[in-house]
């Protein structure tokens, strides 16, 4: 210790365990890795879709007949952008709408047979990364990842 600068008591700046501090970035950094392979896959093939535009199909498939309204509350998205990304999915036969019997004023929306297509052929690409990020775990260590990952977020929940 130096006898000009006494010991300090700061805790305050002291790191903590970096394992702890670290986990949750690693938790992002794999999602970004994840995330990219997959959109750049999109780019690449015939559908050149948008990630968003992705999370739009992804949504019409598990919300057959729901409404731009619909969209706009699960993405958080404001309206214009809404209508814009549909309006580009529609032109181009990946999603269709028809008027809502009850309310006229509403389009129920669902994916075409050209979007369920498009919707499949990124689901098998997400497998695909799947596969490729888990290789060399055993069944047991993916359960464990699991589990621990599904009690990392219950914790946050």
């Amino acid at each position: 210790m130096s006898p000009i600068i006494p010991k300090s008591d700061d805790k305050v700046n002291q790191k903590r365990d970096a394992h702890l501090d670290g986990v949750l970035d690693l938790i992002h950094t794999i999602m970004h890795q994840f995330r990219s392979q997959q959109f750049q896959a999109l780019r690449d093939d015939s559908y050149d879709l948008t990630p968003m535009e992705s999370r739009v199909l992804g949504f019409f498939e598990r919300h057959p007949g729901g409404t731009q309204s619909d969209l706009a509350r699960h993405s958080g998205r404001d309206k214009a952008q809404v209508t814009r990304l549909i309006a580009g999915l529609r032109e181009r036969g990946l999603l269709q709408g028809e008027a809502d019997a009850a309310d006229r004023r509403n389009t129920r929306l669902s994916l075409t047979e050209a979007g369920q297509a498009a919707q499949q052929h990124i689901k098998r690409h997400a497998e695909q990364l799947n596969v490729q990020a888990l290789q060399g775990l055993s069944a047991e260590q993916r359960q464990t990842l699991q589990d621990l990952l599904l009690q990392v977020k219950n914790n946050l929940d």
